[in-house]
């Protein structure tokens, strides 16, 4: 992990907590009528001043009903962040999923995970198995 002038790393602590734990649930995520992923193996990411976001493995997810885009962001806790769209959703799903390819130590955890803006698919479930 190293940092550039314009690319702060910063470790999650007491001022920015971040807790990474197994979702004992299962999470089932549509679109357009469209299961996009539906996940036994969930991560549940808690982030000081953020909700609480579900990270599903991409073994879960439905790939080829994603297209990746251009859209990319930083986070000084997790690396860079690339976006995926998905299609069958319109206009309301771009840049609708993201993900953390090479994400830095302290979140390792959500490496080849993906996760969902619950505003931008139809629903995020979390279900009993």
């Amino acid at each position: 992990m190293f940092a550039t002038p314009e690319r702060t790393v910063k470790i999650p602590g007491p001022d920015h907590a971040i807790a990474i734990t197994p979702n004992p649930l299962r999470v089932v995520v549509s679109v357009g009528g469209h299961v996009i992923a539906d996940s036994r193996d969930a991560l549940t990411l808690r982030e000081s001043h953020f909700g609480t976001v579900h990270y599903l493995p991409r073994k879960d997810v439905r790939m080829s009903l994603l297209e990746r885009t251009e859209h990319a962001t930083y986070c000084p806790y997790k690396g860079e962040c690339a976006y995926y769209s998905i299609p069958a959703g319109g206009e309301r799903s771009v840049n609708a999923v993201w993900t953390y390819e090479s994400p830095y130590e302290s979140v390792a955890p959500i490496k080849d995970y993906v996760a969902f803006y619950p505003d931008r698919v139809g629903t995020i479930e979390e279900r009993c198995f």
